[in-house]
C-alpha cells in the first residue's frame, strides 16, 4: 500500500497542462515575460489578464502566449489542497 500512494505521487507530480496561442508559428526566441500568476480555491472565478501587446511594445510583435500548469505548480496545488494554485505565463515577442 505505502508503495502504491509513493507511486500515486510522483505520477501527480510529473502531470502538467500548456495551452498556447501561437500567432506565428516559427517562434524560436526566449519568452520575453515569464511570470507566475497566483490563483485560490482552485482559480474559480479569477482571472488574471496580460496584455501581450503592452509586454511586446506592439500587437504586430507578439509571436506566442502560453499558460502552464508545470509540475512544480501541480505540486504545490496537491500540497494545499487546492487552495493556492499557481500557473506560469510566457509571452513571446519578436526581435
Amino acid at each position: 500500500m505505502k508503495k502504491l500512494a509513493i507511486a500515486a505521487i510522483v505520477l501527480s507530480l510529473t502531470g502538467c497542462a500548456i495551452q498556447r496561442f501561437d500567432v506565428r508559428p516559427d517562434t524560436q526566441n526566449a519568452p520575453t515575460h515569464d511570470n507566475s500568476q497566483s490563483f485560490w480555491v482552485g482559480g474559480i472565478g479569477q482571472s488574471e489578464d496580460i496584455d501581450a501587446a503592452i509586454v511586446c511594445g506592439t500587437a504586430a510583435n507578439v509571436q506566442r502566449v502560453e499558460t502552464q500548469m508545470t509540475a512544480g505548480n501541480v505540486g504545490l496545488t496537491i500540497l494545499t489542497f487546492g487552495i493556492y494554485s499557481p500557473r506560469q505565463v510566457r509571452v513571446y515577442c519578436a526581435r
